[in-house]
């Protein structure tokens, strides 16, 4: 029997070569994620952009950088100890919210991911992930929440590229990271 790392390898495997949207046409890299696939935490952003398509890793620019700092500062793990991904695993053009077709053929890489890593909870970042996994539409509404499904547990909180065009936002999802690490004592 394959080993958990050994499908997730294959599966990313499957990721990078993926052409079944015409997203793959204009990528550098698809990002499928990374990190521990021995995790109680999976944080689960909109899309790649620039530096992740460059790079194929998430969360690697701006944004990356402050949810690092929201990960090892206010959680009881560093940016290793978790695992790290998108919706979309290749980057929509001049980074346009995924259209809903994108999502539909990329959702089930993020399906198998959950369902292979089984992490105790799932940390959805901003509007794309809450609406595309759980149904929700305003993330003003729900952030700072629990939600449970028959196989997860959902976190929901503010994507961290918010966080850094709005001040407001910032405060809110250090205050939501506090929540989740208060969670996890």
């Amino acid at each position: 029997m394959m080993s958990v790392k050994k499908k997730i390898a294959k599966l990313h495997e499957t990721i990078r070569s993926c052409t079944k949207c015409p997203l793959h046409k204009g990528r550098k890299n698809a990002v499928p994620g990374e990190g521990s696939i021995d995790t109680r935490l999976a944080f689960i952003g909109e899309a790649p952009g620039k530096r992740e398509d460059e790079t194929g890793r998430p969360f690697v620019g701006r944004s990356g950088k402050l949810l690092t700092d929201l990960i090892e500062n206010r959680l009881p793990c560093s940016r290793k100890d978790v695992f790290i991904t998108s919706v979309i695993k290749c980057r929509p053009p001049n980074n346009r919210t995924p259209k809903n077709e994108e999502i539909e053929t990329c959702v089930p890489y993020l399906e198998e991911q959950l369902n292979l890593i089984k992490p105790d909870i799932v940390v959805l970042l901003g509007g794309v992930a809450i609406s595309t996994l759980l149904g929700y539409t305003t993330v003003s509404s729900v952030h700072g929440t629990f939600c449970d499904d028959t196989n997860h547990r959902y976190f929901m909180t503010y994507h961290p590229a918010a966080a850094l065009r709005f001040s407001k936002y910032k405060r809110l999802i250090e205050e939501d990271f506090d929540q989740l690490a208060t969670e996890l004592m």
